[in-house]
């Protein structure tokens, strides 16, 4: 806890904010040098997400760590590449920001290589400038750079990638993203941004003005529905990823299929009502779903 009139630590309220995923980010089952590398990846995708969407701790710390000036510290687009430059150190040099010497070590340990990371960067770049997207293919395009460099992160940092596994896991990973933006419609709209694909919305006769409302109408709750089955369908097909592995890494590997299983069931549960709030599962629901899963009955 932070003492009375101290500034806060950039590094650990990055850090605090993995209780509150979908998923399960580091669990305590896993070995401690998986733990640690895998809280190393988690910071850094953590950080370029608050620079994107305009979530870092207060205080401007961040900014002055990755060396942004006061007056430049709330363009996203700046910090950005402040980020990169200081990724680019990760590699070859000393980074500055606390949460990018934390990553260095794990790279080396782990021989992750750049182009992961940087697909994070950019993903959160193409936020600042594309707010919507007219196709469901255009979607998964930019899950592709906001959500699959994880999944293929956690293979590299466990030393289980193989090309199906990479496959799989980009099923499940593009599912978890899809489904993290239903659950926050309401979110993304007052950053000015939504996922749900055009072509989809005028498909359920969907207008923007339709997500301003507080409960949502039977049109909006068909296409979230219509929506939330793409993403079943993709966790489905990622889901043979959890039984191509052994161990402790077959169960973090169903924590995350269950996540986004829950959610889906959540969602539903709300009658894909997601515009007052985000609807999350139980940890009940979370572990009923992670035992279908390791039964391989699902």
């Amino acid at each position: 806890m932070t003492a009375a009139g101290a500034a806060p630590d950039p590094e650990r309220a990055t850090l605090d904010k993995a209780t509150s995923e979908n998923f399960p980010v580091a669990p305590f089952f896993l070995p401690r040098a998986w733990r640690d590398d895998l809280m190393a990846v988690y910071g850094f995708a953590r950080l370029v997400d608050d620079i994107g969407d305009g979530d870092l701790a207060p205080g401007g710390a961040d900014a002055r760590l990755l060396g942004v000036s006061a007056a430049e510290a709330e363009d996203s687009l700046v910090l950005l590449d402040a980020l990169e430059s200081d990724l680019r150190r990760v590699f070859d040099g000393t980074p500055h920001h606390p949460l990018l010497r934390r990553l260095q070590p794990t790279v080396r340990r782990r021989r992750l290589t750049p182009g992961p990371f940087h697909g994070l960067i950019a993903a959160n770049r193409q936020d600042q400038l594309v707010t919507r997207y007219e196709t469901y293919d255009d979607l998964v395009a930019y899950c592709e750079l906001s959500a699959n460099p994880v999944g293929r992160l956690v293979l590299a940092v466990t030393g289980t990638s193989t090309p199906e596994r990479i496959r799989l896991s980009d099923a499940v990973c593009t599912g978890l993203q899809i489904v993290e933006h239903l659950q926050d419609v309401a979110e993304d709209l007052r950053r000015d941004r939504i996922y749900l694909p055009a072509e989809d919305m005028k498909r359920f006769h969907v207008q923007e003005t339709d997500l301003t409302a507080k409960t949502t109408g039977a049109s909006v709750r068909a296409l979230v529905a219509y929506e939330a089955q793409r993403a079943r369908d993709l966790l489905n097909e990622g889901a043979p990823l959890v039984g191509s592995v052994h161990g402790r890494l077959k169960l973090l590997l169903a924590g995350f299929v269950a996540g986004g299983r829950a959610a889906i069931r959540a969602i539903a549960a709300a009658d894909y009502d997601v515009l007052p709030g985000p609807p999350r599962p139980g940890k009940v629901q979370l572990l009923r779903e992670a035992g279908v899963i390791l039964r391989g009955e699902g």
